[in-house]
C-alpha cells in the first residue's frame, strides 16, 4: 500500500488516501492474467475432452476390429459344419446329422450374438454383397437374378465381413 497514513478528521471519521495511479495499473495487470489463465484452462479442458472422446472412439473401433477378426476366423468352422451335414444327409446317419446340427446351431447362434448376419441372397445381384462367380443362362429368371449360392455371405453389423458368393443369371446376347 501507500506511504499515506489515514487522515482523521474532526468529526471522528477516517478518511482513506485516494489509490495511486500505479496501483490500478497493476490491479490491470494482474486481471489481464487472470484473464489469460482462466481462457488457458478452459482450452485444456476442451482438449482433453476431446480427447478422451477420440480415445473412446478408437477404442471402439479396436473391439469392433476385434470381433471381426474372430467371426472371420469362425466363418470356416460354420462352413465345414454345413458340408458335413450335407454329405451326412446324403448316408442316412441321423445321429451324426444331429449332433453336428447342434454344434451348428451353437455356432451360429453364439455369432449371431455378436452381431452377424447372414446376408440375403433371394432376388437381384447387389454388388455390395455379392460376389458372382459365374453367370449362366435361365430361362425362367429374370438377367441379375440370383440363382444359386456357392457360399453364404455374412455381416457383423452394418459391414460386410464376406460377401455372399453366387451364381448369376445371365442376359439375353
Amino acid at each position: 500500500m501507500s506511504d499515506e497514513v489515514a487522515i482523521e478528521h474532526a468529526e471522528g471519521h477516517v478518511e482513506e488516501p485516494e489509490p495511486e495511479a500505479p496501483a490500478l495499473d497493476e490491479l490491470a495487470v494482474v486481471m489481464a492474467e487472470r484473464d489469460e489463465y482462466l481462457a488457458l484452462a478452459q482450452r485444456v479442458q476442451a482438449d482433453f475432452d476431446n480427447y478422451r472422446k477420440r480415445a473412446a472412439r478408437e477404442q471402439e473401433r479396436l473391439v469392433a476390429h476385434a470381433h471381426e477378426r474372430l467371426v472371420r476366423d469362425l466363418l470356416p468352422v460354420l462352413d465345414d459344419l454345413e458340408r458335413a451335414l450335407e454329405a451326412a444327409e446324403r448316408h442316412e446317419e441321423a445321429a451324426l446329422v444331429d449332433g453336428v446340427r447342434l454344434v451348428q446351431q451353437s455356432l451360429r447362434g453364439a455369432l449371431e450374438k455378436e452381431g452377424l448376419s447372414e446376408i440375403p441372397t433371394d432376388g437381384a445381384f447387389d454388388p455390395h454383397v455379392h460376389e458372382a462367380m459365374l453367370s449362366r443362362p435361365d430361362d425362367g429368371a429374370e438377367p441379375g437374378a440370383v440363382l444359386e449360392v456357392v457360399q453364404r455371405g455374412y455381416r457383423l453389423g452394418d459391414r460386410v465381413v464376406r460377401p455372399a458368393r453366387v451364381i448369376v443369371a445371365a442376359g439375353e446376347e
